[in-house]
């Protein structure tokens, strides 16, 4: 099961990068996540962060390792649990906003959350499609407003 959202904001994409690979910030722009702590590392390739979310009414741990960190263009991280692994993935790209003169800087960025379920949860998997979707949406929206409010 996959989510892909690409939001665009009038950011310069070394301000979003920056908020975005800090993987802290989840707090203020995915909805379903409670907590998230950086357990070790500097932000950087080999960080880990704990991550604590609510999912349908119950609460979920994940250990997320970041996998991937080239500064400006791609942030990863693989997370894992006893009932899931998740591989999210972020792409930035410079963009630019606005019409002649009144153009700047801005970013696309595009944020895929890839899930693999264990076990017997595997099997019920797909019934969880429009939850996921809905999941989706709202950290969507959330994202567009969290880099919006940056300065």
């Amino acid at each position: 099961m996959d989510i892909e959202r690409s939001v665009t904001v009038a950011q310069p994409v070394e301000r979003v990068f920056a908020y975005l690979s800090d993987f802290t910030t989840t707090t203020d722009w995915d909805p379903g996540t409670v907590r998230t702590e950086r357990v070790s590392g500097d932000g950087g390739l080999g960080t880990r962060y704990h991550n604590v979310s609510k999912f349908l009414g119950r609460e979920t741990e994940l250990d997320y390792l970041v996998v991937e960190h080239v500064p400006g263009e791609r942030f990863a991280l693989r997370g894992e649990n006893a009932t899931v692994v998740a591989q999210d993935t972020m792409t930035f790209v410079r963009t630019m906003t606005g019409t002649g003169d009144g153009s700047s800087e801005g970013t696309t960025v595009t944020y895929r959350a890839d899930f693999e379920f264990k076990g017997v949860v595997k099997l019920v998997a797909p019934l969880l499609a429009p939850a996921f979707k809905k999941l989706g949406d709202e950290a969507e929206q959330g994202m567009r407003d969290a880099l919006s409010r940056l300065g």
